[in-house]
């Protein structure tokens, strides 16, 4: 694990995305109050998986310093367009090293929560486009991923 003792604390914030892809029947079940199968708000439900992981990122990636999170937001949106749900996470921490991974943890297991609750339905859901989208903080600076 690197030492991050004599780095300064300074305010930090990742944004990470994920898509998860399933057919429109399946989007429309997830919509729905009772979701897939009678499960629940898969939204609802994912929103809360993904702030819990945040917390635990450091357990998960080995070497990965564990990190005082002020905050972390998870928004999730159906898009009839692509079809299936989009994923956002957002951390936020006053430390020593960036919150990079616990955005990209939030973001991933949102995504895999709304899969784990729609496999019933579809099968062939798919996870796709897990990324940092934005970091801002410490000697790095501010990055955001160019839009295509």
């Amino acid at each position: 694990m690197v030492d991050v003792a004599a780095k300064p604390e300074t305010a930090r914030v990742a944004v990470a995305s994920a898509e998860v892809r399933m057919s429109g029947a399946t989007l429309r079940l997830v919509t729905r109050a009772t979701g897939a199968r009678g499960k629940g708000d898969v939204l609802a439900v994912a929103r809360v998986a993904g702030i819990m992981s945040a917390r635990k990122t450091a357990e998960l990636i080995p070497l990965c310093h564990p990190i005082r999170l002020t905050g972390c937001d998870v928004e999730l949106t159906a898009d009839r367009k692509l079809p299936g749900v989009r994923v956002r996470a957002t951390a936020r921490a006053i430390d020593r090293t960036g919150v990079e991974m616990e955005a990209l943890v939030a973001a991933s297991t949102a995504a895999l929560t709304v899969y784990d609750m729609v496999k019933s339905a579809e099968r062939g859901v798919e996870i796709r486009s897990v990324r940092l989208e934005e970091k801002a903080g410490g000697a790095s600076g501010h990055w955001i991923r160019r839009r295509r």
